[in-house]
C-alpha cells in the first residue's frame, strides 16, 4: 500500500503543462482501488467508474 502522504509523479507533455491550470491527481488516488466512487458537487451525487475498456466515466 502507498503512502498517501507520498505525492505521485505523473508525466506531463511541456507543451501541455503549461496549459495546466489545476492540480493533477491520479485516478488511482481518487478511486483507491474501487471501480467506482461517488462525488458530492452541491446538492448533487456523480458517479465515477472505471469502464471495461479502462477509460473513466463520470455520470449523475
Amino acid at each position: 500500500m502507498s503512502d498517501p502522504k507520498k505525492e505521485e509523479s505523473i508525466p506531463v507533455n511541456p507543451d501541455v503543462k503549461a496549459e495546466i491550470a489545476a492540480e493533477v491527481i491520479s485516478s488511482e488516488v481518487i478511486l483507491k482501488g474501487n471501480s467506482e466512487v461517488l462525488i458530492q458537487h452541491g446538492d448533487s451525487i456523480y458517479r465515477l467508474r472505471i469502464t471495461q475498456n479502462g477509460k473513466l466515466i463520470l455520470c449523475k
